[in-house]
């Protein structure tokens, strides 16, 4: 049970941006609060990859390319992101465009620094014990905690949400995300193209000039998404075949031959940009659990910070 002054220690299942924020105001209301990811490290779809290419070290953001900024309360978080050095607005994605500096996920990388996070820690269900809970997964610790917040992909949520809150695992089964197939490719030379991103160009979604990024080191290395259409299709084809289609699109934007890559790679993301459930955060306060993400609002980085902090007032209080 929650202390006589009402502090409480939470387990949190996702530590992408959602569960993060979710996090981090708890632990400013006074909670005790642990994340557990299966994640190698802060990013889940701020996700940023570094590959070795003959010496050469090329770095690709290969999740979200940028956030924008709207509501006050997370304009107000993108300014002291900014003053820290981890974030930077970037124009060729729009005026209201900001990205992590060196990287996407540089700003997760600061909210994990003030939590306690668990990564390689894989949560296969929810274990009510008592008037408690526990978690339980590979490397979960053996441990009590008072509420338990879900911060996962809807597609993910629901089966761990099931045995206990059936009503929010059917929302979470019913809100679909989007796949992407995503090529990131290094090349010794610059592309032809002037301009440093590429929207609804064929069968390319978004491509862009990763190396453009405020902060980013010099190799020219482009990151191409498959539109979400085109991504269903080819969904089970293998990443080598989804590569040289993604490159000759990309080559044809170019207006001739690429120049010659340092190297190339596909990753597929199975759910990629969430659906929208038309909640904002949902929380059982009899029972001590909750959910809380970008699907439940929108699919935007905002709408996953928002979901975090509008559950963790509604668990801990304002």
């Amino acid at each position: 049970m929650p202390d006589a002054g009402g502090a409480m220690r939470i387990a949190i299942v996702g530590a992408g941006m959602a569960g993060m924020s979710c996090g981090q105001r708890l632990s400013r209301l006074g909670h005790e609060v642990r994340l557990f990811d299966k994640g190698r490290g802060p990013g889940g779809r701020m996700a940023t990859r570094r590959m070795e290419y003959g010496g050469t070290t090329l770095h690709f953001d290969h999740g979200a390319q940028y956030f924008t900024a709207r509501d006050p309360r997370f304009v107000e978080q993108v300014a002291h992101w900014e003053a820290a050095g981890v974030a930077a607005r970037w124009a060729a994605a729009g005026d209201d465009a900001w990205v992590g500096t060196p990287a996407v996920n540089a700003p997760l990388k600061a909210m994990a620094g003030e939590l306690g996070v668990q990564f390689g820690t894989r949560i296969e269900q929810l274990v009510r014990d008592g008037e408690g809970w526990q978690i339980d997964g590979e490397g979960a610790p053996d441990a009590r905690f008072d509420a338990v917040l879900v911060a996962v992909p809807a597609e993910q949520a629901g089966s761990l949400l099931q045995p206990h809150a059936p009503a929010m695992a059917t929302l979470a089964d019913q809100t679909a995300s989007d796949p992407c197939w995503t090529l990131m490719a290094g090349f010794q030379a610059p592309l032809a193209l002037v301009q440093d991103t590429l929207r609804q160009r064929g069968p390319i979604g978004w491509a862009a000039r990763n190396n453009a990024k405020p902060g980013r080191a010099s190799e020219e290395c482009w990151v191409i998404q498959a539109s979400p259409e085109w991504s269903r299709a080819h969904l089970e084809e293998d990443a080598e075949t989804v590569a040289a289609a993604l490159l000759a699109e990309l080559a044809e934007a170019n207006g001739g031959p690429l120049p010659r890559q340092l190297g190339a790679t596909a990753h597929r993301w199975r759910f990629a940009r969430s659906g929208t459930a038309g909640e904002e955060a949902l929380w059982d306060a009899e029972q001590r659990i909750g959910v809380c993400g970008d699907w439940l609002i929108g699919p935007r980085v905002e709408a996953a910070y928002m979901s975090g902090l509008l559950l963790a007032e509604a668990v801990g209080g304002r």
